[in-house]
């Protein structure tokens, strides 16, 4: 899979660009803000309809033009994919102005000309983007690391993100009534609905996201072992939010080990154990006015050598790990697709010492499409930069480097 063409309107600090983009491996390089990160972030958003770095889309539109009337950004592609495949996909987002409401903002997805949902982008770019900011997944909130399994999952199974969009709106729905039932406004007879709705979706988030880190722990672990020369072993570990048990007895649940590899519970039987746990706990969450149980409430801990990175790993343990962790979602999500993902790595090289960053830029290179940002091209190998296609940015003006 790779992008033959990209095209940018209005979209950061891009007032217009228009490009062919080459296979391998491409390296960005320039100053600071000058249009390098944007670059990537355009092609991430195609992939996942948002953004690695807001929280709202506003944000993306050129900001010499956010207060015109009529604003709008556009981003724009050709993709290639197995079988010689090509996808035209673009995204536009305008912004109205609605007199003393503000502006309202509407965002518009075509695929090949015609109009689609943001559910109908899954599979038709499948990148893998590795940040410097990535160390959020060992020391920051478990809200990170449920935002990375959902991101890996929806780029490659529409049901879990169909799911998860279900599970979001049902949470919110379920909430609004626990806190009525407990303010004396509503009955805890409406509670079945929601129950039903939320353990259905609930229960495929759950199955989903252990088979995904079972599947990644496999490849992670290899990665890491040669990493570190064999000297740690790393471990997922997977906490849900409700602990089901694979036979329904109260036995072996979830917490004694976290991700237990030899063994998966399928959504079905997750669904009616969440079920009757609702039921139970149902007392306890009307009087706190929130659902206690859930995967809203899913841990992901990395630990090494048995030990938890976030609590007792150095920093260049945690890099190493999370660069682990990237190398195998870049597998896994071949595996699951059937081809190489777009490889986004965003001043990530600088980061890393010589050893490490020989590894990564020896295993990038079996990807289709990798592109790299850097303010130092002299960093990298001469090797390396002989087979690349480099290229200038400045003020959003590209330059082929020979």
């Amino acid at each position: 899979m790779h992008i033959e063409y990209l095209s940018l309107q209005n979209f950061r600090n891009y007032a217009r660009l228009e490009i062919t983009l080459p296979t391998g491996p491409i390296l960005l390089h320039g100053a600071n803000a000058q249009g390098k990160t944007s670059l990537l972030e355009a092609i991430y958003y195609l992939a996942t309809s948002r953004s690695p770095y807001t929280t709202t889309d506003r944000q993306l539109i050129n900001w010499n033009i956010e207060r015109d009337i009529l604003s709008f950004a556009r981003i724009g592609a050709e993709v290639v994919s197995a079988g010689q495949i090509l996808n035209r996909i673009e995204i536009t987002l305008l912004q109205e102005s609605d007199g003393l409401n503000g502006a309202r903002l509407q965002k518009t997805i075509r695929v090949n000309g015609v109009s689609r949902r943001v559910m109908d982008l899954i599979g038709m770019v499948n990148v893998v983007m590795f940040l410097p900011q990535d160390l959020a997944l060992v020391e920051g909130p478990p809200a990170e690391r449920r935002r990375y399994m959902n991101i890996t999952l929806c780029q490659t199974d529409g049901e879990y993100c169909r799911a998860l969009s279900a599970f979001d709106k049902t949470l919110t729905q379920r909430n609004a009534l626990l806190r009525r039932i407990a303010e004396g406004e509503a009955s805890s007879g409406e509670l079945a609905y929601w129950d039903e709705q939320l353990t259905t979706s609930g229960a495929v988030l759950i199955a989903g996201r252990q088979r995904l880190l079972r599947e990644l722990e496999v490849k992670a672990r290899r990665v890491h072992d040669d990493l570190s020369g064999g000297d740690e072993d790393l471990r997922l570990e997977y906490r849900p939010g409700f602990l089901p048990t694979p036979d329904n007895s109260g036995q072996l649940s979830f917490d004694v080990l976290g991700l237990d590899l030899n063994r998966l519970i399928d959504a079905d039987e997750i669904a009616e154990q969440y079920r009757a746990a609702l039921v139970e706990s149902q007392g306890e969450e009307i009087a706190r006015g929130m659902t206690l149980l859930g995967p809203q409430r899913d841990e992901l801990r990395l630990q090494v050598n048995e030990r938890d990175l976030g609590l007792y790993g150095s920093r260049g343990q945690a890099r190493t790990a999370v660069m682990s962790l990237k190398l195998a979602e870049l597998e896994w999500m071949r595996d699951a697709v059937g081809e190489w993902p777009l490889l986004l790595l965003d001043e990530v090289i600088a980061e890393l010492d010589a050893r490490r960053r020989a590894y990564l830029l020896d295993r990038i290179g079996q990807a289709s499409q990798v592109l790299l940002t850097t303010t130092e091209p002299d960093i990298f190998t001469p090797a390396f930069l002989a087979n690349s296609t480099r290229w200038h940015i400045q003020q959003g003006q590209i330059v082929t480097v020979e």
